[in-house]
């Protein structure tokens, strides 16, 4: 029987063997990790850092100092503490593509249907790649060279997360 070339199902590697049931995962070149967090997903976004003036004795004046703010806190630990579950056994040192579906709980919307209010998806994004680079998903968040973000109302709320290196 002859042999043909089906591409990968999983990452567009060419399958001779397999006859298209995805990967032959000792032999394809790309590395990838998917997964999804049940959970409500976190609306306090990287933007919403405080600002306070304190008085600076070093500098005899006062200055602006930015932290980050108690919601900002809790965001972070939530998303760092369901992230943890995921962090692949190697960091990824080449470039990745991150896709991240961030599914909201839908109450009067469609399951499915796109969320087009606040929080804007770069904000939530910043958040995310902190805490993903904190944890070691990757050398470094530059890495992210491709992105597709979108969001959701959901019956289930969470946020799905594909990272695929990229050629």
């Amino acid at each position: 029987m002859k042999t043909k070339k089906i591409d990968c199902l999983d990452c567009n590697y060419y399958d001779w063997d397999r006859d298209g049931e995805g990967c032959n995962i000792d032999i394809c070149p790309f590395e990838m990790t998917e997964f999804f967090m049940c959970m409500q997903p976190p609306t306090t976004t990287f933007q919403q850092k405080e600002l306070k003036i304190v008085w600076s004795k070093k500098k005899k004046k006062h200055v602006p100092v930015v932290y980050e703010s108690t919601e900002l806190k809790a965001a972070r630990l939530k998303l760092t503490a369901h992230l943890a579950e995921h962090v692949p056994a190697e960091k990824y040192t080449a470039g990745v593509r991150l896709t991240t579906k961030w599914l909201f709980p839908r109450g009067k919307h469609q399951d499915g249907e796109y969320k087009i209010t606040k929080p804007d998806t770069d904000n939530l994004q910043k958040l995310l790649k902190d805490c993903m680079t904190s944890l070691g998903f990757w050398k470094d968040d530059c890495l992210v060279a491709s992105e597709v973000v979108e969001k959701f109302w959901a019956e289930v709320p969470g946020i799905y997360i594909k990272i695929e290196e990229v050629a």
